[in-house]
């Protein structure tokens, strides 16, 4: 039933549909393809969580620049 051909093809028309059924498809399969990839997006947004770095992005940049007004002050 399903050689390599066959899968190939079902795999493109699977993408099309996901990707573009929404803007050519009558309206229950339209709305049936825009539901279908909403719930994969928010499938895969949901895998990642939210990364928020262990440091302080600007700290050595901001101590810097507090050293060099220090620096200025004192002179």
């Amino acid at each position: 039933m399903f050689n390599k051909g066959n899968f190939s093809l079902f795999i493109v028309l699977l993408l099309i549909f996901i990707g573009f059924g929404d803007s050519f498809l009558p309206k229950p399969l339209s709305t049936a393809s825009f539901q279908t990839r909403t719930t994969i997006n928010n499938f895969v947004v949901g895998i990642f969580p939210t990364w928020e770095p262990k440091t302080k992005r600007y700290e050595r940049t901001e101590k810097a620049l507090e050293e060099a007004q220090k620096g200025r002050q004192a002179n």
